[in-house]
């Protein structure tokens, strides 16, 4: 566990030097770390509601990609961004990158990203985590509200993330990178 580390609306950070990848993996204590901007970050673990949302997105992409066979999704894999490593919900690699998939990791930036916030994460995924994909070369951003059953999409821009759709519960939504998927949020969102 991060000892003398600081807590910051739920999260665990540590700040004391600066952190790489090589400290991220000496961490042998069963929890969640993250490495952003030199700091090491304890997350906590997702709870099942979350967990759910996750695994039926998960299926929605596997699904188009197995029709498709236009890239790969991945769940709670960590991503490399030289000495900075995080470990999104969800990532997706598109078919002319896989070269970027590892056998224990994704060494540089995902095409897709997906996280379902939770109360203790959601400003970190806001902030820090999105301008890290963006800056990283993310291509599209998915930030999943659980608690307003609410999706933001964004997609790169000239000089930061574009929102290109906001869906709600009621929505199909749709992916400016993902041609012909449809993801019906009611079902996503069900109890």
């Amino acid at each position: 566990m991060i000892r003398g580390g600081t807590e910051v609306e739920g999260l665990i950070i540590k700040s004391d030097r600066r952190y790489t990848y090589a400290d991220y993996l000496k961490m042998d204590d069963d929890r969640d770390y993250e490495v952003v901007g030199g700091r090491l970050i304890m997350v906590p673990r997702p709870r099942p509601r979350h967990q759910k949302i996750v695994g039926r997105f998960f299926a929605v992409l596997e699904n188009y990609f197995r029709q498709t066979a236009a890239g790969e999704v991945y769940i709670d894999v960590d991503v490399l961004f030289g000495d900075q490593v995080v470990s999104p919900d969800l990532v997706v690699v598109l078919k002319d990158r896989l070269s970027i998939v590892q056998e224990t990791n994704i060494s540089g930036a995902p095409d897709l990203v997906v996280e379902v916030l939770s109360p203790s994460t959601a400003k970190y995924d806001r902030k820090e985590k999105s301008q890290l994909y963006y800056d990283s070369g993310v291509q599209e951003y998915w930030l999943v509200d659980p608690s307003l059953q609410l999706i933001e999409v964004y997609e790169r821009g000239e000089k930061n993330w574009n929102r290109s759709g906001i869906y709600d519960e009621e929505d199909t939504l749709i992916s400016p990178l993902l041609p012909g998927l449809q993801a019906a949020l009611r079902d996503i969102f069900s109890e």
